[in-house]
């Protein structure tokens, strides 16, 4: 697999050696889905993004024609902060 293949997150501050990582609520296995390096996540596939949209889209979402159907991958890092339970979304880059 080729690096460009991959996507990767920032974990927030704060966040240890113990944590969960889900992705469309999917939960995500260390070594086998993503690997960590350092502040940052490095999963092995890439995870789709939505991007921009372009006038004509925006022209047939205003006028009903259509809605935004693309695939849009959203990651969620849960760990514990202070003694509680903190989830946080994050955006691949």
């Amino acid at each position: 697999m080729r690096v460009d293949d991959r996507s990767r997150v920032n974990l927030p501050p704060g966040v240890g050696d113990s944590y969960e990582v889900y992705v469309n609520g999917v939960r995500q296995e260390p070594g086998r889905d993503f690997d960590r390096l350092g502040d940052e996540l490095v999963f092995r596939r890439e995870l789709a993004q939505e991007g921009r949209l372009g006038p004509i889209r925006w022209l047939s979402m205003l006028l009903g024609v259509a809605g935004t159907y693309r695939k849009h991958e959203t990651v969620d890092v849960v760990y514990e902060a202070g003694g509680r339970r903190t989830v946080v979304s994050v955006t691949p880059s």
